[in-house]
């Protein structure tokens, strides 16, 4: 029976992404319907630009599960209550702070939580002089989301005004290669300038990781923090999974 289970585990790791790749392609209508409303022809007939916008429609549509199914991670993530890989119920670490880059902020499926984190009327200390243990975390002062895709970057700017926002969230609509360069996008992030980075499940999808990694590392303060939700390799899969892995 283990046996059975495990080969079972085993195909449903393998078909996942070609189910999501399925799911993926659904929104192909869609896509082409929202081009041509929004005349944007040079896109519709671009292998580029109408990939760009594929991604765009279709994680406005899945963004929310993977939201929900994340959450109960990436929530205590920021509020500082994880060390070690384990979530604790009171903070063991530093809360998000000061000025932040969201790396792949997509649509702002995660803007709401820092909306949180703005006012953070609970993050004092009690009569004890211990932190509140329902505390949200640290105060958010500054928010760059970084989201090239141009579909997904209009529906965050929206997304920030809802939310009330739009005081501190700036939308960066470019790579990470070029967040420091003001001939690019309207603003420029300085080296050194930054408290905390935040990626969640974005770093898979970026090209040059490592490059790109260390773009942003530099953008960090000394002392900054960064703070990672990814998927990473699958250790009991067995050595199918493994390479399959691999690519």
């Amino acid at each position: 029976m283990p046996v059975l289970a495990t080969i079972k585990d085993v195909l449903i790791h393998l078909i996942d992404p070609w189910a999501f790749m399925a799911v993926s392609f659904s929104h192909i209508p869609a896509t082409i319907r929202g081009l041509i409303h929004d005349r944007n022809y040079r896109a519709l007939f671009s292998f580029t630009g109408f990939r760009e916008a594929l991604f765009g429609t279709f994680w406005a549509t899945v963004g929310p599960d993977v939201k929900t199914n994340g959450e109960q991670r990436v929530i205590p993530l920021l509020e500082g209550r994880v060390k070690g890989g384990v979530i604790h119920d009171d903070i063991v670490s530093t809360p998000v702070y000061g000025t932040v880059i969201e790396v792949g902020a997509g649509s702002g499926m995660w803007a709401d939580v820092f909306a949180r984190f703005r006012e953070n009327a609970n993050n004092t200390d009690n009569a004890d002089g211990l932190r509140n243990r329902k505390t949200t975390g640290g105060h958010i002062t500054k928010i760059y989301g970084v989201e090239p895709n141009p579909i997904s970057a209009k529906a965050l700017e929206k997304r920030v005004k809802d939310l009330g926002m739009d005081d501190i969230y700036t939308v960066v609509p470019v790579g990470i290669e070029s967040v420091d360069d003001p001939s690019a996008w309207n603003g420029k992030i300085e080296p050194g300038s930054v408290d905390c980075i935040v990626g969640i499940l974005c770093l898979c999808s970026i090209p040059e990781p490592e490059k790109n990694i260390k773009l942003l590392y530099k953008l960090l303060k000394p002392g900054g923090h960064w703070y990672v939700y990814e998927h990473v390799k699958v250790w009991r899969g067995g050595l199918l999974l493994s390479l399959y892995q691999r690519k």
